[in-house]
């Protein structure tokens, strides 16, 4: 079977690029095609404001980190915008080890709403934003040698005679509410996205946090102001050179502490094909 492979990521730490790209990668290699893979890389703003369009030759692997348990909401606009028009897709979702919830059922059924048909899925465990610590430095070298495995699992049933069909995963209908924080009284943080990130004095105003921002909320000419909304996808944090970026909110420390303690153990990655 012929196919033109194809990527779309958000990625602001690079964790679901990993994984996305692992995949894609592995796919290509088996099928002994040259062509490039052609990428869309939507983590900044302005690459979402341009139309995507897929045929029945794509194949594409898509993956979006898990934010609150379920697809980040500010990306549910872009991502039913898509057509795929009949293509084969790969539903990709990297949450930071404490649970994908209702995630990944959400990102098939909206890749099978815009066209596609999804001929495999996958949840896999990425750094989580907030830590240093939970889930440190994966995907790791056993994370990807599922990564090959899973590919390697794909590219056999494309290759296969059998009809392609859209396959089930796990999860909820209705979905899950968006996890909410909660205070050390038990009650709901919900202004948690009102929580932004501060700048120490080590800032040397290099700019990339600006220019790393997801939403474009970092003002390029005073970096130390919050212009827009903050996702906490913690690019800025991650990325700086200079460690100048990060969060003093007693609610939200409370929950990254929560987090890493509660969550510590080893989530495995989870496929479906």
């Amino acid at each position: 079977m012929h196919f033109k492979m194809n990527t779309m990521y958000f990625s602001p730490t690079e964790t679901t690029r990993k994984i996305v790209s692992g995949i894609a990668d592995r796919i290509l290699k088996d099928s002994g095609e040259t062509k490039a893979i052609h990428t869309i890389d939507f983590t900044l703003a302005n690459i979402r404001k341009e139309p995507v369009f897929f045929a029945k030759e794509d194949l594409v692997v898509i993956g979006v980190p898990v934010y609150a348990g379920r697809v980040p909401n500010v990306l549910l606009d872009y991502l039913n915008s898509i057509s795929g028009n009949g293509a084969l897709a790969v539903a990709v979702v990297v949450y930071g080890n404490r649970d994908y919830d209702d995630a990944l059922i959400e990102l098939k059924d909206i890749l099978e709403s815009r066209g596609f048909t999804v001929i495999a899925a996958g949840a896999f465990v990425g750094e989580h934003s907030f830590s240093k610590t939970l889930a440190a430095d994966r995907p790791d070298d056993k994370d990807m040698e599922i990564v090959n495995s899973f590919a390697g699992q794909i590219f056999a049933k494309i290759s296969s005679q059998a009809p392609l069909q859209n396959i089930q995963v796990k999860g909820n209908k209705p979905y899950r509410k968006y996890y909410v924080p909660k205070k050390e009284n038990g009650e709901a943080v919900y202004d948690f996205r009102k929580i932004t990130p501060k700048t120490n004095e080590d800032c040397i105003d290099c700019k990339l946090c600006a220019q790393v921002c997801p939403m474009e909320s970092i003002d390029f000419d005073d970096v130390s102001t919050i212009k827009g909304i903050c996702i906490k996808c913690c690019a800025c944090i991650k990325k700086c050179p200079m460690q100048a970026k990060y969060f003093d909110s007693p609610d939200y420390l409370r929950h990254k502490d929560e987090l890493e303690i509660a969550f510590a153990r080893r989530s495995e990655p989870e496929l479906f094909i």
